[in-house]
């Protein structure tokens, strides 16, 4: 069985930082790569980076480190949404890897 996946996201790459280092924290999770997207309405954002943070482990851990980092990013920038999915299937795994951020 795959591990679960948190995914977040929020406004802006400082608020994603402070938020997955509250999750990671909070719960036994690890991170994978960040990714970003600035949409069309960018000007009209609190931030104009969305920023997704993606946490995996157990679905327990998962859930706190998620709900930890909403609680965090709440407080500072925003949340623009979350989701939880406990075993993902191999495609969905194949597209948790892509990331603008990674340009290597």
């Amino acid at each position: 069985m795959a591990e679960a996946v948190g995914i977040l996201e929020v406004f802006g790459l400082a608020t994603a930082f402070v938020a997955a280092d509250a999750g990671c924290k909070a719960a036994n999770v690890r991170l994978e790569v960040f990714d970003k997207n600035k949409p069309a309405n960018a000007d009209s954002l609190p931030v104009p980076l969305l920023v997704c943070i993606k946490f995996r482990g157990s679905v327990t851990d998962v859930t706190a480190a998620v709900e930890t980092g909403m609680e965090v990013a709440n407080r500072m920038t925003g949340v623009v949404q979350h989701y939880i999915i406990p075993n993902p299937e191999e495609g969905t795994e194949k597209m948790l890897k892509i990331s603008a951020l990674d340009k290597s």
